[in-house]
Parts: structure tokens; sequence; C-alpha cells
């Protein structure tokens, strides 16, 4: 049982080269099947290069062509983020989830205005990303307080979540995929699509 994501999952790290992204990145390879999920990042300016043993493209579209990505996480600075979600739903992905917060309000209705009617969907912005326990974990929440079960959970919060996930695996409750679908105004998939993917898992 899971939503979104699963130890399947090919993952694109865009912003892979800064600071969180390559973090965030390096832990989410350390949980379950991390290693093999995160296939490539991208970065015009380091194409070619590598991180970690992970292949850096110039685009969401050639990194995609590469490696058969059907997710990115995102981990760009605000200015530059809503065209990094734009590239990744040009190219064609089937999730892109935007850790990044503070990304201008407007920049963000261009963005949703230009995904209608396209196939992807978006976690985020301002979100703590999913995970699927014992398989992937795709952001920034804490791997180690997730167990194997039947619950779904969906937040808008991400501390929040953390705290409703370690309080049900304290309680012998396993969860089969956490979200956090963020907290800014405007952003991607709503809590009640989410309970949707849930009721029909």
């Amino acid at each position: 049982m899971s939503i979104l994501v699963n130890k399947n999952t090919k993952v694109i790290t865009q912003g892979i080269t800064g600071k969180t992204g390559q973090f965030h990145t390096r832990m989410c390879r350390e949980y379950a099947n991390g290693r093999s999920s995160f296939v490539a990042g991208v970065n015009p300016k380091k194409a070619g290069e590598d991180f970690e043993g992970i292949p850096i493209y110039a685009t969401v579209r050639e990194a995609k062509q590469a490696t058969g990505a059907t997710v990115s996480v995102i981990y760009v600075p605000p200015p530059f983020a809503a065209a990094a979600i734009d590239e990744a739903v040009d190219a064609g992905l089937d999730l892109v989830i935007c850790i990044t917060e503070g990304i201008p309000v407007r920049d963000m209705i261009r963005t949703r205005y230009r995904m209608q009617d396209r196939k992807t969907l978006l976690l985020g912005p301002n979100c703590p990303g999913v995970i699927t326990p014992d398989e992937i974990k795709i952001g920034i929440m804490p791997g180690h307080i997730h167990r194997k079960g039947r619950v779904g959970v969906v937040s808008r919060s991400g501390t929040l979540t953390y705290e409703a996930v370690a309080q049900l695996t304290e309680l012998g409750m396993g969860q089969s995929s956490a979200v956090g679908i963020g907290g800014d105004p405007v952003n991607g998939l709503k809590h009640i699509a989410v309970l949707k993917l849930f009721n029909d898992d």
C-alpha cells in the first residue's frame, strides 16, 4: 500500500549542487532504497559532473531521457523555483515535489495556470515531501520516525506531520505513505485530492 511513490520510483534532484540539495539528497539516499532511487541531478552550470556518483544534467528533459526518472524534488532558491517547476512540468514528469519556501506568489499563480491540463502533479511548494516507509523518502522529513503500515497521513504542516507520524508509530500504527502538501498560499495537490488517492489505494 502506498500513493505517489514507491521503491521503484526514480528521482531527479533539481538544485542538487546547493548545500540544501546536497544534504537532503544524501539523507534520502541513505533511507531504504534511496541509493537506487535517486538517479540524476540538474544544474545547467554543472552538467557533465556528478554528486557522489549521481550524474548531473543540464536540463530535466535530458535527465529524464537518460535515466527514466518520473519524479523530481526541487531545492532551488525562491526566485528561481517556479521556473524549475515549469521545467519539470514541460519535461512531462509525473510528480514534482517542491521543498522551497517563499516563492513569490505571482510566480506560483503563473505556474499553477500553466499546469492546467498537464498530467504532472505538484506537491508543495514549502512542503516536507512524501515518504513511503521502508521504501523511499523524497524530501526533508526524518525517516526514522516512520513505520510501514496501513494509515495514510496528509498535512499542510511539516512539523505537525512529523508529530502525527511519531505518535502513530508509538501506538504501533504504521503508515502507508505520509504526504506534506505545503503551507504556501498557492500550492499543488490539496487535502481532498490526496485523500482520494489514499481512498483508491
